[in-house]
C-alpha cells in the first residue's frame, strides 16, 4: 500500500482555495467545487466532513465596484471584501444548492485563533456544523482585519483549521500543478519541508491574492506537523479531488508526521505570535534540543522585547538561530533581572509544558 492510497481513508477533509484557483480556468470554478465536494463527501464507506476555504471576496468586490486594479490602502481592501462576501456566499450558496448540499458562512481573524477561549469556541462551532452536515466556507474576516491581527492569507488559515479540527487530509488548490523543481517539472513527494524544497519556491504574490508557492509550503509543513496529509495540486482538472482520495500521482504530496504536535503545542508554535525573544547559551540551547528540559533563566544571556507573563517569545541560540518557543513564565523585566543569575537557576523561564522545539 502506498502512502497516497492512505488519502483514501480521511474522513475530515479542508479543501483550499485561492483567488487565482477561482479564476484560472474558463470553468466556472463555483460549480465545479460544488460538483466535486458532494462527490468525495459520499463516497467511501463514510460520509466524510468537509470545510472548504475559500479566498475571492475581495477579487469579487473589485469587480462589482469598478475597481480597475487592487486597492492597496486597507480601508479600500475592506470596502471590497465587505462587498464581495455577500456575492462569493452567493454563488457557492447557490452552487452547492443544486447538489442538495447546505453551506455556512464562517469568517475569522487571527484574534480570534490566538484566544484559547475564542479558538475553542470555533472549533466547537465547526464541529456541530460538521455534525449537522452543513459545509463550512471558512474566510479571512478581511472587512475588519487590520495588518496587526490578520492571517499571513488563507494558506495559512487553512493550516491553522486543519490543526483546530483535527483534519485528516489538507488539499491546496491553486492554478498550478504542485511544486515545481529547477526544470519545471512537477515534484510529486516531498517527505519534509526543508530548506532545500523551499529554494524551488517562488515569493512571487499575484496580483488577485496574496498567496504563493512559499506560503503554500509553510502552511503544508505546519499542517503536516499536526497530524495531516498535504496535496499541493491545480484546480484546473475536472475532478482533482477525486483523484486525489484515489490515490492518483496528482500534484505534490506531502505525509502527515509521525509523530504530531499536540493541538495545544501546535497553537503555541504555529498560531500565536511572539511578542519578544531570549537568547541561551551553548548548554542550555544543547538542553533545549534534546528535549525535556525547561528554560531556566541561569542559561539565557539576553532578552529582547517587551513581553508580559504568559505572552509567546522566541529562543534562539547566540547565533541567532531561533530553537524554540514557548508561553514566558515572568516578563521580560523579570527574565532580565534574572538572566544568568545562579541564584536564578531553578527558575523556568518557559515551563517545559509551554515550550515547543521547533523542527530544523
Amino acid at each position: 500500500m502506498t502512502e497516497r492510497s492512505l488519502l483514501a481513508r480521511s474522513r475530515r477533509i479542508v479543501v483550499k482555495i485561492g483567488s487565482k484557483g477561482l479564476t484560472s480556468t474558463d470553468r466556472d470554478m463555483f460549480e465545479s467545487l460544488a460538483a466535486q465536494l458532494a462527490r468525495v463527501r459520499r463516497s467511501g464507506k463514510r460520509t466524510r466532513e468537509l470545510i472548504l476555504v475559500s479566498s475571492g471576496a475581495i477579487a469579487l468586490g473589485i469587480t462589482h465596484l469598478g475597481m480597475k486594479k487592487r486597492p492597496t490602502q486597507m480601508a479600500g481592501l475592506q470596502a471590497a471584501a465587505a462587498t464581495g462576501q455577500g456575492l462569493l456566499m452567493q454563488r457557492y450558496g447557490e452552487a452547492f444548492g443544486r447538489h442538495g448540499l447546505k453551506v455556512a458562512q464562517v469568517l475569522l481573524s487571527h484574534a480570534d485563533l490566538a484566544n484559547r477561549e475564542r479558538a475553542n469556541n470555533a472549533r466547537a462551532a465547526l464541529t456541530r456544523l460538521l455534525e449537522l452536515g452543513v459545509i463550512p466556507i471558512i474566510n479571512e474576516n478581511d472587512a475588519v482585519a487590520t495588518d496587526e491581527i490578520r492571517f499571513g492569507d488563507n494558506d495559512e488559515l487553512a493550516a491553522m483549521v486543519a490543526s483546530l479540527c483535527g483534519v485528516e487530509l489538507l488539499v491546496l488548490l491553486s492554478d498550478v500543478e504542485g511544486l515545481l523543481d529547477e526544470q519545471q517539472q512537477r515534484v510529486s513527494y516531498v517527505s519534509q519541508v526543508d530548506a532545500a524544497t523551499l529554494a524551488l519556491a517562488t515569493a512571487e504574490l499575484s496580483k488577485v491574492g496574496r498567496g504563493g508557492m512559499k506560503s503554500k509550503l509553510e502552511s503544508a509543513r505546519r499542517a503536516t506537523l499536526a497530524g495531516a496529509h498535504v496535496i499541493i495540486a491545480s484546480a484546473t482538472p475536472e475532478d482533482v479531488l477525486g483523484s486525489i482520495l484515489a490515490g492518483a500521482d496528482v500534484g505534490t504530496f506531502f505525509p502527515a508526521r509521525s509523530r504530531p504536535l499536540s493541538t495545544r503545542k501546535h497553537w503555541i508554535a504555529y498560531t500565536l505570535r511572539p511578542r519578544g525573544a531570549v537568547l541561551v547559551d551553548d548548554g542550555a540551547a544543547s538542553a533545549i534540543l534534546r528535549g525535556g528540559s525547561s528554560v531556566l533563566c541561569v542559561g539565557v544571556r539576553g532578552v529582547r522585547g517587551a513581553f508580559a507573563q504568559g505572552e509567546l517569545i522566541s529562543v534562539t541560540n547566540l547565533a541567532g538561530e531561533e530553537l524554540a518557543r514557548g508561553l514566558s513564565g515572568l516578563s521580560a523585566a523579570e527574565a532580565t533581572r534574572l538572566a544568568g543569575s545562579r541564584g536564578a537557576e531553578l527558575s523556568p523561564l518557559i515551563h517545559r509544558n509551554d515550550l515547543v522545539v521547533l523542527p530544523r
